[in-house]
Order: C-alpha cells, then structure tokens, then sequence
C-alpha cells in the first residue's frame, strides 16, 4: 500500500486486526471478523489487502499500537534506558506475542515482523548522534551493536526465560552494556 493511500479507517482496521488475532490466535483472525469490528466492509479490505497475511503484516508494519517515539533524556544512559524500557513493553504487549506466535510458515508475515523490529530499533539511531555530538561515544561507535545487545538481552530475557524486566534490571542491562562486563577493581 504506498504512503498516504489505504482506507479512511486503516488505524481502526489495523487495531481489529491486531486485537482479533491477540484474542483469538491467526487461525482465528478472519477478514469477516476484522471488517466487523472495525466497521468497515469487507471488500474495503479486499480492495486494498488480498489475503489475511497480507493485512497482517500491513498491520504489524503500520499500526500505531506498535509506534513508540525516540528517546531524548539528555544522555546516551537515560536515552538507552528509555529504549530499553520501551522495547520491554512492546515485547511484552499481548499483540506482539500473538504476532510472533503467527510468523512461523508464514514468509509475508515473518518479513514483515523483521522489518517492524529492524525500523523501529533503526529509528532510535538518533540517541547515537547526540551522544557522539555531547563527547559520550566516539564516532566510530557501533550504533547497531549496541542495539542489538540491548534488544537481544531483552527478547532472550523476556521471551526465551520467562524474565520480568523491572527498572532495576533495564538499570543493569543498560549499564553493562555501556560499561561492558569488566571485573571490577576494588
């Protein structure tokens, strides 16, 4: 679907989608029950989206459930600790669980979900430039790196261990990742 063009209530039918599929699972998200809950007739969604999956992923990609905005705390610390905090919320919503859940053998789906993570976590790259810009990393720091060590400790934590991610742990993830996980010196 290009920029700017979908139906008048794409949000609406974005929220039923994801709703419908959290309350009922993908094989129980139909277009019907879609179209009934966000009001719209059903070949309103089959002008725009041909398949279940393909309105899934327009929802995973476009709904703004899922968007969160870019932290700007003052410090490359308290901006990381604000991904990370937003990140555990958005791995622990009952939506993205669902969506999870529904990617496997589905490759519209999966790529989809991959491009949700990979553009959101893309979007926090600004945190980089105003910390290299106030002297706290050097220029040649791997912004994706860190992502991906925060984001990674996240999901392993949350999704694989059954881990909660309290203030104090997102504190600790946080500052090891900055600090690294040297021994300390007495």
């Amino acid at each position: 679907m290009p920029t700017g063009a979908g139906p008048r209530r794409v949000q609406e039918i974005f929220t039923a989608t994801l709703d419908l599929l959290t309350e009922h699972g993908y094989d129980g998200l139909t277009i019907e029950a879609i179209a009934q809950r966000a009001s719209v007739h059903k070949t309103t969604l089959y002008r725009w989206w041909s398949s279940k999956d393909e309105l899934l992923a327009a929802a995973v990609t476009g709904s703004a459930l899922l968007e969160f905005p870019v932290a700007d705390t003052g410090s490359l610390r308290g901006d990381l600790l604000a991904v990370a905090t937003r990140l555990s919320r958005l791995l622990t919503r009952p939506a993205t669980a669902a969506v999870l859940a529904a990617v496997p053998g589905r490759p519209l789906l999966a790529e989809a979900t991959s491009a949700f993570f990979t553009g959101r976590l893309t979007r926090d790259h600004p945190v980089f430039t105003r910390a290299v810009e106030r002297g706290e990393l050097t220029a040649d720091s791997d912004a994706d790196l860190v992502v991906d060590l925060l984001a990674g400790a996240l999901w392993f934590h949350l999704l694989l261990c059954g881990g909660s991610a309290d203030r104090r742990y997102l504190a600790r993830l946080v500052d090891s990742v900055l600090t690294g996980v040297r021994a300390r010196r007495a």
